[in-house]
C-alpha cells in the first residue's frame, strides 16, 4: 500500500538546520537550472537514500532545490532531500519512517544532570558524581558543532564466545575484571576482536546513547584529519612549513617547523601542559577558549617563545593540536567536524551523531579536545585505524599512513637520533606484547582510551570517570590492555 504525505515545514526546516550545522554554511536556495545534471543529481540522491527512478521523475516535474556552500556535493545531498520531502512523495510508512528517523536531531539522554564548569574538570575538583554528569555533558560548556552520523551504520555483531573474565597483573597485583573497572572508575568498557562484541559495559548511569568525552583522544581523530587531507592532495606533504598552511603563525616559533614536527609535538614552542596550574600555558589556551573570542587561542600559539629548534625535542602540548586543527581547516577549506563527517564518519557507519567543541560560536574545532562519541562509534574509529583507514571500500588515508602514525619516530638530537615513544598524535606501546604486535592507542586526561592491537586484531575502549585529570588510575590500562590480548589470543 503507497501512501501520501506531506512533510511539515517544522520537519523540513530541522533539515536544513543539520545540514548547515554539518557542514559549516548557511543554506542557500538557487536556481535548480544551476548546471547540475540529471546523471549529477541522481548520484547525490543516492547519498541519502533517494532511488534514481525517483530523482529523474522528480527532476521532469520542476527540479529540486540545491545549496550553495563551501562544501557543495554533501550539502546538495541534504538540500535534494528536503526538496522531496517538500513535495507529496509516495513512499511507504516504513520508508517514512526511515526517512524521519535519519533526519531527526538525538537528543542527549543525559540533558538533565548537574554538571560542572570546565575550570573544575581541570582543577580536578568535580565530586565522583559531578565529573560523570559533566563528562556525559560537555557540549554543555562550549559551543559546538555535530559530526553527523552515517545513514548505514556499521553493524558490530556479538562474538560467538563470551569474554567477562580477565587478570590483570600491575606492580605484583592482581586484579579481576570488576575489581579493575571499580578502582579505576570506568564508566565505559567495549572490546571488539574481529569486528565483532567481546565484551560491553556501561556504568555509573550510561547507556549506548551517553556520548562521552574523549579529552586528548581528540587529537589523534586531528592527525587522522591530516592524513585524509594528505591523500586527497590537500596537504602537499607532511614535510611541508606549517606556515604554507597557516600564514598567520609566520613571525612565531611556528615559523620553521613542518606539519610533520607539529604532528610529534616536536615544533620547538616552549610549552607548560600542567592542568591543575592557572598560570600554565595549558591553562592559557582554555582561558582563551572560555573567552569564545575568535582568534583567541592562536593569539596564544602566536605568543610562544621558541625553547629548541623543530624536530629535536618531543614537549607534550595540546596548544600544537589547535595549530594542527588550523592547518587541516586551511587546507580543505571547511570545518572539521564537516570534513570528519564527510570522509571518515559516514563512510564508517557511525551510528550516532557526535559533537566537537569550537573555539568561539561558529569558530575552529579544538584539535586536542572536547569530542564526545558513543562507545561504539568510538570503536568504530578504532577499527577504521585496524583497518588500514579503509572505509566503505574506499581508501581514506594514503597507502602505509597508520603504520607510519602510529609508530616510534625518531628525533634529531645534537649529538645523534633521539627514540622517542610517540607517532603522529598516537601514543605507541612499550611492553613486549605491544612492540611485537605494533600496538598503538589514543589516550585522554581522565581516563579516555582508544587501544588498537593490529596483530591481534583488537580494538578496545574505555571510558573513565576519575575526577583528578592525571595520575587517578589505580590499575594501568596498558596493563589491561596486554592482559586481555593475551587472554583472546
Amino acid at each position: 500500500m503507497m501512501t501520501e504525505r506531506r512533510f511539515s515545514d517544522e520537519e523540513v526546516a530541522a533539515l536544513f538546520e543539520r545540514a548547515a550545522a554539518a557542514e559549516h554554511a548557511t543554506p542557500r536556495p538557487v536556481a535548480a537550472s544551476s548546471g547540475m545534471t540529471l546523471a549529477a543529481l541522481q548520484d547525490i540522491g543516492r547519498e541519502v537514500g533517494i532511488e534514481p527512478e525517483l530523482v529523474g521523475r522528480r527532476a521532469k516535474n520542476g527540479g529540486a532545490l540545491l545549496t550553495a556552500t563551501m562544501n557543495l556535493r554533501r550539502v546538495l545531498a541534504w538540500s535534494l532531500a528536503a526538496a522531496f520531502l517538500t513535495t507529496a512523495v509516495a513512499c511507504t510508512p516504513a520508508a517514512e519512517q526511515a526517512i524521519t528517523a535519519a533526519t531527526a536531531p538525538q537528543p542527549n539522554p543525559h540533558a538533565g544532570d548537574s554538571i560542572g564548569s570546565v575550570r573544575e574538570i581541570y582543577d580536578g575538583v568535580l565530586t565522583p558524581e559531578l565529573a560523570v554528569n559533566t563528562f556525559r555533558n560537555i557540549d554543555r560548556l562550549f559551543p559546538t558543532r555535530v559530526v553527523t552520523r552515517s545513514a548505514n551504520p556499521l553493524p558490530l555483531p556479538p562474538a560467538d564466545a563470551v569474554f567477562d573474565s580477565v587478570t590483570t597483573t600491575y606492580r605484583g597485583e592482581s586484579y579481576t575484571l570488576d575489581q579493575f573497572i571499580e578502582l579505576n572508575r570506568v564508566a565505559g568498557l567495549l572490546v571488539l576482536q574481529d569486528g565483532r562484541v567481546r565484551l560491553e559495559r556501561y556504568l555509573l548511569g550510561n547507556t549506548d546513547r551517553t556520548r562521552w568525552m574523549s579529552m586528548s583522544i581528540a587529537k589523534s581523530i586531528t592527525s587522522t584529519l591530516i592524513g585524509a587531507a594528505v591523500k586527497e592532495g590537500r596537504i602537499t606533504a607532511i614535510t611541508d612549513p606549517v606556515t604554507k598552511y597557516v600564514p598567520s603563525l609566520a613571525g612565531s616559533a611556528y615559523d620553521g617547523a613542518s606539519v610533520r614536527d607539529v604532528l610529534m609535538m616536536s615544533s620547538g614552542a616552549q610549552w607548560s601542559e600542567t592542568y591543575t596550574n592557572p598560570a600554565s600555558d595549558r591553562r592559557r589556551l582554555l582561558e582563551a577558549q572560555i573567552s569564545r573570542t575568535p582568534g583567541s587561542a592562536m593569539e596564544v600559539m602566536k605568543s610562544l617563545p621558541r625553547a629548541a629548534d623543530p624536530g629535536t625535542k618531543n614537549t607534550y602540548n595540546t596548544g600544537e593540536t589547535q595549530v594542527a586543527a588550523e592547518i587541516v581547516r586551511n587546507a580543505v577549506g571547511t570545518s572539521l567536524s564537516a570534513y570528519l563527517g564527510e570522509r571518515i564518519w559516514s563512510k564508517v557507519g557511525m551510528e550516532a551523531d557526535a559533537n566537537w567543541w569550537l573555539d568561539s560560536p561558529d569558530g575552529v574545532e579544538i584539535g586536542g579536545s572536547g569530542f564526545s562519541a558513543t562507545l561504539r562509534d568510538y570503536g568504530r574509529f578504532g577499527l577504521f585505524m585496524l583497518g588500514g583507514g579503509i572505509a566503505g571500500g574506499e581508501a581514506i588515508l594514503p597507502d602505509g599512513w597508520v603504520a607510519e602514525a602510529t609508530s616510534p619516530k625518531m628525533l634529531a638530537g645534537r649529538t645523534g637520533p633521539v627514540p622517542l615513544d610517540y607517532g603522529y598524535l598516537w601514543w605507541t606501546g612499550t611492553s613486549a606484547t605491544d612492540r611485537r604486535d605494533h600496538a598503538f592507542g589514543a589516550e585522554g586526561i581522565h581516563g579516555q582510551f582508544i587501544y588498537v592491537n593490529p596483530a591481534a586484531k583488537i580494538v578496545i575502549v574505555i571510558w573513565s570517570a576519575r575526577p583528578r585529570p592525571s595520575g587517578g588510575a589505580v590499575v594501568d590500562e596498558w596493563a589491561f590492555f596486554d592482559a586481555v590480548v593475551s587472554a583472546l589470543r
